[in-house]
This record gives structure tokens, C-alpha cells and sequence, in this order.
């Protein structure tokens, strides 16, 4: 159990592969986690069909980052279950303030439909989770997160629990040891989730057909 818990310690236990997680959003518990088989997405080459394609090059969709953080946190935790209880929001707000949480969000017309956070460390970026109030805007979070991580400068991805749905995107599924190796190397590295501004959607499209 993670009891305790503080902003320093959080970060300790990340650069240790492992993460917290609540058994809900009502309860005040936490837990220790540290899966056996990791999932993680390829800075810069995440898969976009040609459908997404599609949707992005004709959408009206922005993308911003931090600028709102609690919105994207909260959004993620808008669910029939979820692991994001308040200390956890508490202390995500925390790492937020010291520069080491960020999110990336999609508007519409200035209306939050989606977004991702996560925490960075070195060249890692360790995304905790993401949601959609419009079909298909956390895929969309995810392709602008893909080339702004790469141009950032790092060098792994973390998802924590690989699904069908990243794998779709090229998530891969690495064991422990393997994580373990990735993420000493890219702990090394130097990089800053807010050195660059994204590009707009019809750019996004751009950008990602001369690199795929």
C-alpha cells in the first residue's frame, strides 16, 4: 500500500517502474503497481489510419497543452469506475505545479471533447490516461502527443498497461526487465515537454504523412 504519499516519493517510484493506482475514486487507499508486461508507444510513429487522416485534415480541432490540467485530469476521472481518487488528483495537481505533469488537450470551438496527462522524468513520459467527449479525440491526443514528445526530446512512452487500442496505434507490450533497461536510458536524457508549440491540425496530417 501507498501510504503517504507525496509528490517526491511519487516521482522516486516512477523512476522505479512503478506507479500508484486507487481501487476507486471513493476510496482512500493506494496501491502499488509494477505489471510484468509493460505497455509502450514509439515516440513520433504512432500509427494513424487513414480515416484519422481524414478526420483530422477536415476537423475544427485544436490542440493546447497544460493549458488546463485539473479539466483533463477530471475528465479522465469521469467514469463509471475509475483509479483517480482525490489524493491522487491532489498530488497530480502538485507534480503539475513543480513541472513535472503535463496535458495535452483537444478543443472544439474552445470546449474541452478530449484529452491526455501524464508525468515527465528525464526522457520518459509516463501517460496515465486519456478520454473523449467527442468520438475518436483521445486517438487524436494521442497522434499530437506522438511528434510533440519527439520534438521535445524524449525517448520513451510509457502506457503502463498495453490494450488492443494502443496496440492498434503501434503500442507494443515489452517485459519488465526490458522496460526496466529502456527507462534507466531514458532517464538520462534531457528533455522539456513545453519547448514547442503544436501544430494545427491540417499541419498534424502534414507532418505525420512525410514521417510515416
Amino acid at each position: 500500500m501507498a501510504g503517504g504519499l507525496t509528490a517526491r516519493t511519487m516521482l522516486e517510484a516512477y523512476a522505479m517502474g512503478i506507479f500508484p493506482m486507487a481501487a476507486s475514486a471513493s476510496g482512500s487507499d493506494l496501491y502499488w503497481f509494477e505489471p510484468p508486461q509493460r505497455g509502450v508507444l514509439p515516440v513520433g510513429g504512432v500509427h494513424i489510419s487513414h480515416s484519422m487522416r481524414k478526420l483530422l485534415r477536415h476537423s475544427r480541432w485544436q490542440a493546447r497543452i497544460d493549458g488546463d490540467f485539473i479539466g483533463v485530469v477530471k475528465g479522465c476521472a469521469d467514469r463509471d469506475e475509475t483509479w483517480i481518487n482525490a489524493e491522487l488528483l491532489a498530488l497530480y495537481a502538485e507534480l503539475f505545479a513543480l513541472g513535472h505533469a503535463h496535458s495535452l488537450e483537444i478543443r472544439e470551438d474552445d470546449a474541452l471533447i478530449g484529452g491526455v496527462f501524464g508525468l515527465s522524468l528525464g526522457g520518459a513520459f509516463f501517460a496515465e490516461s486519456m478520454f473523449s467527449r467527442r468520438d475518436n479525440t483521445s486517438k487524436a491526443a494521442l497522434i499530437w502527443l506522438s511528434g510533440h514528445l519527439a520534438r521535445c526530446g524524449f525517448v520513451l512512452w510509457d502506457t503502463q498497461y498495453p490494450n488492443p487500442h494502443l496496440a492498434s496505434m503501434g503500442g507494443q507490450t515489452i517485459p519488465r526487465g526490458e522496460y526496466r533497461r529502456q527507462l534507466a536510458q531514458a532517464l538520462k536524457q534531457r528533455a522539456d515537454f513545453t519547448a514547442h508549440a503544436l501544430p494545427a491540425a491540417q499541419a498534424l496530417v502534414q507532418d505525420t504523412t512525410h514521417t510515416s
